[in-house]
């Protein structure tokens, strides 16, 4: 659907912590060794938090991509963030990456799809924007999954890391628009394959309650996860190819979600796409969720990995079940590509 204001890309930001667990580390933890995780997964290492908080690393990431797009905090009107680990219940992350920047002006919310958050949350600005109800967006993944992890299973302790990403969208005559097109979906009869039980109004406090060893922590069943996830990846970018008008040959970068190596390379094959168009920093930072496009985007940006103005592919899919895409076409100049 064509809207009647446009939307360019201003700037991406991301935030990891300091702390490293690397596949080695692990090995003291499960039985499982550093061969095992990098062949069924890609991933060496991942970054946890220790004193950090998901909004504490939202908010860095947010000011790290306002520094990047050269703007004031204060002209922002809309701030989405994306996440399935927030701080608390409530007030939103949103509220709380509010404050602390200073965007007085801005609406705030949050919003949860799970690792395809980033990309719903993307297209829910793009519709504020397109329409004419904001102007500037502030739109951040974040999420800390190593606080809902079981430490001693050896098929999800080694995924996830914590991190944060962000992006800046603002209004722009319909004629420079950089987002070509949008897709999202869902299917809730395969909710049940990812989850993180024992949270929320329907396990209480006072009730009831799960065995400790499986309340509060993720619950994956990995196999019809891959075989979704190999489907949904190449169904996503075609089709939201399709809408933006462009071949998937004119993808000049493909940004997938980081969820494991042996997920994006086999989507790209089924793209038949050149595996040196993928952007991926899976083997260096884990799954961060809804952080891991824009954390991949802005990492293979400080690495020089990527030349703008590009046409960039970003998908996601995840927990819900969820996934989505979004074909931008940046045009950044060299000047905008040194973060601050």
């Amino acid at each position: 659907m064509k809207l009647p204001v446009g939307a360019k890309l201003l700037g991406v930001g991301a935030a990891i912590p300091p702390t490293v667990v690397t596949n080695s580390d692990l090995e003291k933890l499960v039985d499982t060794s550093d061969d095992w995780i990098t062949s069924r997964t890609g991933i060496k290492q991942r970054r946890i938090v220790t004193d950090e908080t998901a909004s504490g690393l939202a908010i860095e990431a947010a000011r790290d991509a306002i520094a990047f797009a050269g703007i004031d905090a204060h002209i922002i009107d809309l701030i989405i963030v994306a996440t399935s680990t927030p701080d608390f219940l409530y007030p939103s992350t949103a509220c709380l990456v509010q404050a602390d920047i200073g965007a007085s002006n801005a609406v705030a919310f949050d919003l949860e799809a799970a690792c395809t958050g980033i990309i719903y949350a993307l297209a829910v600005a793009q519709q504020f924007i397109g329409t004419g109800t904001f102007k500037t967006a502030l739109v951040v993944g974040v999420d800390i999954h190593s606080r809902f992890l079981n430490w001693k299973d050896r098929n999800t302790c080694i995924l996830f890391g914590d991190g944060a990403g962000a992006f800046i969208l603002q209004a722009t005559e319909p004629a420079n628009n950089e987002i070509l097109g949008m897709y999202l979906r869902s299917d809730g009869t395969g909710a049940h394959l990812l989850q993180i039980p024992n949270i929320g109004t329907n396990y209480p406090h006072e009730g009831k309650d799960l065995p400790k060893s499986e309340a509060g922590v993720v619950h994956m069943n990995g196999r019809p996860i891959y075989e979704f996830a190999v489907k949904a990846v190449p169904e996503a970018v075609i089709t939201t190819a399709d809408r933006a008008g462009i071949a998937v040959e004119d993808i000049d970068y493909l940004i997938p979600h980081q969820a494991n190596s042996r997920i994006i390379n086999a989507a790209a094959d089924r793209l038949g796409m050149d595996h040196k168009k993928i952007i991926t920093n899976v083997d260096e930072m884990g799954n961060t969720s809804a952080a891991s496009i824009p954390l991949a985007l802005w990492q293979a940006l400080k690495h020089k990995e990527m030349k703008l103005p590009a046409i960039c592919a970003l998908v996601g899919f995840g927990a819900g079940l969820t996934w989505g895409a979004a074909i931008v076409r940046w045009t950044a100049t060299d000047k905008r590509l040194q973060p601050v």
